[in-house]
């Protein structure tokens, strides 16, 4: 028998009832009945049951192991009876009957919980990232990254691309922020600097005749965090085509980035070809040239409502030939001047001058 186990912690079945099996993992949960003591036992994959009988010499050891505990169980597999059955968990029909123990690590008190959704503060988090890291959510949010790029790299295979791996130690090639820069050893006073993106090394790549190149590439740009981008270092999906036009590039990013969401996401997504907006005209309906299409709110020009209108700021401005736009906000016509005034210190606090309302 393996040393360490036979199956993981999320693959036994009914199937398995009656087998000698050994787990590894980690204490998730522990319930102390007096009588009889339940584990349950997690790893990457999953989570079993484990009872311990207070008969087995290693019972009391068991009930004074802490949470996050390692260890080792070989025992039978038996069919749970039909009130204890557990349909939350893939292994809920079955449970282990523990022979033997092997602790491969006691823990220490915890300095958070690991089980459960259970807030902890972000420096605590960090100082203990290995256990941070061993909760539910963190693990899904892992498994579902790595996901994505392998559906990435399938994806981008299938239009004929091939993967390159591009240098991250070169020279600076500013991208619109500052460099990390590294210091040489072997030329003092001289520096590399971490790619702000692989712009140069692709385009290489294409005038050498490799023809489609994409890279799951690092970013390393010193700027302010984005609501879309994590400061310091970020991945982006990097492509290049040869002898393409902007439509070709079209189509394989909308069925590649399509393919993505309607593969991992819930949500509702257009079918290719998605809604195509100029730059010019994004800017005049939206005011931005990544507008939120599920906000059916278009600015409007009311240059003629100030012709006339004795508001002379707008008025001088329309009778030089300047433009006016207003966003139509329905349903709050009806509001009090408070909430008008939140508006206005809003817009003053994201660096505008104010906001007129009408």
């Amino acid at each position: 028998m393996h040393p360490y186990r036979t199956h993981t912690c999320g693959e036994l079945r009914m199937a398995h009832a009656g087998a000698t099996v050994r787990l590894s993992g980690w204490i998730y949960r522990k319930r102390d009945h007096g009588q009889l003591l339940f584990v349950d036992l997690r790893d990457h994959y999953g989570v079993t049951q484990v009872v311990f009988y207070p008969d087995r010499p290693f019972f009391r050891e068991v009930q004074r192991l802490r949470l996050e505990s390692v260890i080792t169980v070989t025992g039978r597999v038996a069919a749970r009876s039909a009130d204890t059955v557990n349909p939350e968990l893939a292994t809920g029909e079955v449970e282990v009957a523990a022979d033997e123990l092997v602790v491969q690590s006691a823990a220490e008190v915890l300095p958070f919980p690991v089980a459960g959704d259970e807030a902890a503060p972000e420096e605590l988090r960090l100082r203990y990232r290995f256990l941070d890291l061993r909760r539910e959510a963190m693990q899904r949010n892992i498994m579902l990254r790595a996901k994505v790029i392998a559906s990435l790299r399938r994806r981008m295979a299938a239009h004929g691309f091939t993967e390159f791996q591009t240098p991250i130690l070169t020279s600076s090639s500013p991208e619109g922020a500052r460099d990390y820069l590294v210091p040489s050893r072997l030329h003092p006073g001289k520096f590399y600097a971490l790619p702000q993106a692989p712009q140069q090394f692709k385009q290489l790549l294409m005038v050498a005749g490799f023809d489609r190149y994409f890279q799951i590439a690092p970013c390393f740009r010193d700027e302010d965090a984005r609501a879309d981008r994590s400061p310091g270092e970020f991945y982006q999906l990097d492509l290049e085509m040869s002898f393409a036009t902007q439509d070709d590039i079209f189509a394989v990013v909308e069925d590649v980035l399509g393919g993505v969401f309607r593969e991992f996401g819930d949500w509702r997504t257009d079918e290719p070809p998605f809604v195509r907006l100029p730059y010019a005209e994004a800017l005049v309906r939206y005011g931005t040239d990544k507008p939120d299409l599920r906000i059916p709110i278009e600015m409007r020009e009311v240059g003629d409502v100030f012709r006339t209108a004795r508001f002379n700021a707008f008025r001088g401005a329309v009778e030089q030939g300047a433009v006016v736009r207003a966003i139509p906000v329905p349903a709050i016509a009806d509001k009090p001047r408070s909430f008008f005034d939140r508006l206005v210190e809003y817009a003053q606090s994201l660096g505008a001058k104010g906001l007129a309302y009408l």
